[in-house]
């Protein structure tokens, strides 16, 4: 690959759904600066806690008790499929998705100049693993390295990217290889190369250049940490976390002994002059240099990378983390380390040094990992070093990150523009709180004139703003199609005329001939947290790939999430089982959510086929059928940004033999080119269906229930 420094770019081109990346502001304050947003993460002997109340928490703000005016428990799930999550398609839109703030924010920061090539192969498995585990459906993650600007991160809600890049260039670490690929590095073994003393001048500049190119990496990676807090914490206040994959550092601190005499000369704040041999003039580039640098580039190089203090630098860094809380989850992928320098070490001239003494390479080892654990402790996340077993350590992150308590207040300290430190406490014996460390207030200066500042939003652009966004959601998904799975699935759930509530999945097996012969398949419907609903049995029919199969809960389902999980089995012997998840939200009366679709064509055989492959062709026709209580039906056909088209859409409604009602749009798809389209289903309450949009009314007399149906017509 040569470096990871292409890596990033990759990944940015990558996630096609950011016309550019999102560009953020520095550090903002909000009009209501005294209402405060704590993420709480309460464990106890390691272990999260998921059964806290409001009650049992205390929050104080400088050592004062505060009223907790808002509480939620979140506990984030995986996302599902990787193709269903919908990527910001616009700047507003990615800095909308920053400032929820039930939407984890995760950057990566891969420390290629800190991490070996065996590292960075060690740990593509496991964080991979991690990432597709801890990643909910709102949540964002983005990728960020050393030679990056904190503004050039771009974020993202699939992980597939990021698994595709780390899979392919699993050898991207560039601690301890003999060849360099920086030219500024290159630069200082032609300045220093190492030669020592000799009979005209007794200075030594071995080493030199090996210690530059390390406090340069060094300080390059630690100014970068510092940007991307600074990033952090004007993209979002709530809480944000850094996973850094590196081998930690030494911390540097000014080293008098680098800027010593060399060449028998003292370093010059000058350029040097002379005569270039080749072309006769005057100038500062040293003829034997290749890269086309000078000696006084490197003298001055030299000089300020002998008083670098990163240490102190590092300090700055927590207290900016904490201010801006963000939390770090170092990660060191060597795993158990002996060592932290190779046996035989050669420098960055190509030159064989001395070994480092024992003592030496286990006090710096030892600095390596106490950077690492001072940057998870100091700012409330966890240190994953000295184990080899890196699945495990990560682990804890996971489960660190996908249960917390998310607690909101209105402050009674003043808008003073200092920093106010908060404590979260719980009133349970034994438990162990981790939240942010405090906040920076605003002045009432800065809120009086962001309120001055503030418009009024314009309803009808909020109302089309909405509007692009609904398309969107729907529209997305249908970029993953090119994909082959063994099996789709879709999934329609609503209430029926007498109120009860009806569960409906289409399954479509993907074109294999193992299932030529048909087969057997059982569909289950659990809440969120595993418990049954309701369950069937249904056979899929030789010479035909698609099931639907209705699913009735014997008592009305709560409003939230809920899981339909299918597993089947092909009559052959030599087929593999079909086993694949589901996840919807069902809806409060008289809402409905999804819709079943039908396929007729000569494929079909000139029949109505249920399918959950939303691909057609010209010679098709779709219907779209949606669960409905009462109501008249409307429906039309938009283009892929919403756009309505002239062509029509047969609208109706109609009743099955176990009493659900259903919501029909059919429609001939020949005069369609092909590209992206979406059907509107809209069923009114009472009365007829209308089109008032964002007016609160539906025509004449009730509310509109709408559903968009997206598909993709194929050639």
């Amino acid at each position: 690959m040569g470096g990871v420094r292409r890596l990033l770019p990759l990944f940015t081109a990558a996630v096609a759904a950011f016309a550019q990346a999102p560009a953020q502001q520095p550090p903002i304050f909000r009009t209501e600066a005294n209402y405060v947003r704590v993420d709480a993460f309460p464990t106890r002997d390691g272990q999260p806690l998921l059964d806290l109340t409001q009650d049992e928490f205390e929050v104080l703000e400088d050592g004062v008790p505060q009223k907790i005016d808002a509480f939620e428990h979140v506990v984030v799930r995986p996302a599902g499929p990787q193709d269903l999550r919908h990527e910001p398609n616009t700047v507003a839109e990615s800095r909308a998705a920053l400032d929820n703030p039930r939407a984890r924010v995760f950057v990566v920061f891969l420390d290629f100049y800190h991490v070996d090539v065996s590292g960075s192969h060690n740990i593509r498995k496991p964080l991979i693993d991690t990432l597709n585990k801890v990643i909910g459906q709102e949540d964002l993650v983005g990728v960020m390295t050393p030679e990056m600007s904190a503004l050039d991160v771009t974020f993202a809600r699939r992980t597939t990217t990021i698994e595709g890049l780390l899979t392919r260039y699993w050898h991207w670490g560039e601690r301890n290889e003999l060849i360099t690929k920086d030219p500024r590095e290159a630069q200082y073994a032609q300045c220093y190369p190492g030669f020592g003393p000799t009979q005209t001048c007794p200075d030594d500049d071995r080493g030199i250049a090996q210690e530059m190119v390390d406090r340069r990496r060094e300080k390059l990676t630690i100014d970068a940490l510092e940007d991307l807090v600074r990033f952090l914490r004007g993209a979002r206040e709530e809480r944000k976390a850094v996973l850094v994959i590196t081998d930690g550092w030494r911390l540097y601190a000014p080293n008098r002994n680098l800027a010593r005499r060399l060449n028998c000369s003292a370093p010059s704040g000058t350029p040097p002059l002379g005569v270039d041999p080749r072309t006769g003039k005057l100038g500062t580039t040293t003829p034997n240099n290749p890269y086309g640098g000078s000696m006084y580039e490197c003298e001055r190089d030299r000089m300020n990378l002998a008083n670098t203090d990163d240490a102190n630098q590092f300090r700055q860094i927590l207290d900016e983390a904490n201010r801006a809380n963000t939390s770090f989850y170092p990660i060191d992928p060597r795993g158990l380390v002996v060592f932290d320098e190779p046996i035989v070490p050669r420098d960055v001239t190509g030159n064989i040094q001395p070994m480092t003494p024992p003592s030496v390479d286990a006090a710096r080892l030892r600095t390596r990992l106490e950077s690492l654990r001072t940057l998870a402790g100091a700012t409330d996340g966890i240190a994953i070093v000295d184990s080899n077993d890196l699945a495990r350590g990560l682990k804890r992150v996971v489960d660190d990150l996908t249960s917390y308590y998310l607690l909101g207040y209105y402050s009674t300290g003043k808008l003073d523009g200092r920093f106010h430190s908060i404590k979260v406490r719980v009133r349970r014996p034994g438990v162990e709180v981790r939240a942010r460390r405090g906040y920076l207030a605003a002045t009432a200066a800065e809120v009086n004139a962001a309120r001055a500042a503030a418009v009024p939003p314009d309803p009808a652009a909020l109302a089309a703003a909405a509007e692009a966004r609904a398309i969107d959601a729907v529209v997305a998904p249908l970029s993953g199609l090119s994909r082959d799975l063994p099996v789709r699935l879709r999934i329609a759930a609503g209430w029926k005329p007498d109120k009860t509530a009806g569960v409906w999945a289409v399954g479509e097996i993907g074109a294999s001939e193992d299932w030529r012969g048909g087969g057997e398949v059982d569909v289950v419907l659990s809440t969120a947290a595993g418990s049954t609903l309701a369950s069937a049995h249904v056979a899929v029919e030789p010479g035909t790939r698609s099931f639907r199969v209705a699913l009735s809960p014997a008592e009305p389902p709560a409003p939230g999430e809920y899981t339909v999980r299918v597993r089947g089995r092909s009559v052959s012997p030599i087929a593999l089982p079909l086993n694949e998840v589901a996840r919807f939200t069902f809806a409060a009366l008289p809402a409905a959510t999804g819709a079943i679709l039908f396929r007729r064509g000569a494929s079909t055989g000139n029949k109505d086929m249920p399918t959950a492959d939303v691909r057609f062709r010209r010679s098709d026709q779709i219907r779209a059928e949606v669960p409905m209580a009462a109501g008249a039906v409307a429906a039309r056909l938009l283009d892929r940004t919403g756009k309505p088209l002239s062509v029509p859409v047969v609208a109706a409604a109609r009743e099955d033999a176990d009493g659900s009602r259903w919501a029909t749009a059919q429609l001939a798809l020949a005069p369609l080119a092909p590209g992206d389209y979406v059907i509107e289903i809209e069923e009114g309450r009472a009365g007829e269906a209308g089109r008032a949009r964002g007016a609160g009314e539906a025509g004449k007399g009730g509310e509109v229930s709408r559903t968009l149906v997206a598909f993709r017509l194929v050639p």
